[in-house]
């Protein structure tokens, strides 16, 4: 089923995605746990990612990069690990950074919270993005971040029927 819904509050600067999959909450983390599984979902098709360190615990840091179709456009970028209650949450602050490590676009880090639940049958990944600023939300917005997401997430569901075949 993937992405069914995407809430845009202004107010509160956040963006919500939520999907969900025919999968178990253990399968669905790893796709985060699993900077292999995580690399082949997390850049919208034709932006393939690479993630080059991975320390998923609190205080740790994960780095990746993704490039354009041709090699080109290529974008680094860090997550700060903040929380780790595996199997159902992970928070991270989120940055587009220079080759000096400091955030791209002006603004300070952004903070992902993702939360994995059951709902029946499936399971329901929540990804809740809190911007540091309503500039900062619509700069992110109008460049395409949700469309962005919706794209990766779609990917989600062959490669969770890849990895449980």
């Amino acid at each position: 089923m993937t992405v069914w819904k995407v809430d845009k509050n202004a107010e509160a600067k956040t963006m919500v995605i939520t999907a969900e999959f025919d999968a178990s909450i253990a399968s669905v983390w790893q796709l985060w746990a699993d900077p292999r599984l995580l690399e082949r979902w997390w850049g919208p098709p034709g932006f393939p990612a690479t993630f080059e360190h991975h320390d998923l615990t609190p205080g740790g840091t994960i780095t990746y990069s993704m490039s354009g179709p041709d090699g080109g456009d290529r974008f680094d970028g860090t997550w700060n690990v903040v929380e780790v209650a595996a199997p159902t949450r992970l928070v991270v602050e989120d940055a587009i950074v220079e080759d000096d490590g400091t955030p791209s676009d002006g603004n300070s880090m952004t903070r992902m919270e993702i939360d994995i639940e059951g709902a029946g049958d499936t399971t329901r990944m929540i990804l809740t993005t809190h911007f540091d600023s309503i500039e900062g939300m619509e700069q992110a917005i109008a460049t395409g971040v949700d469309e962005g997401m919706k794209a990766c997430m779609s990917q989600i569901d062959a490669l969770l029927a890849e990895v449980a075949a």
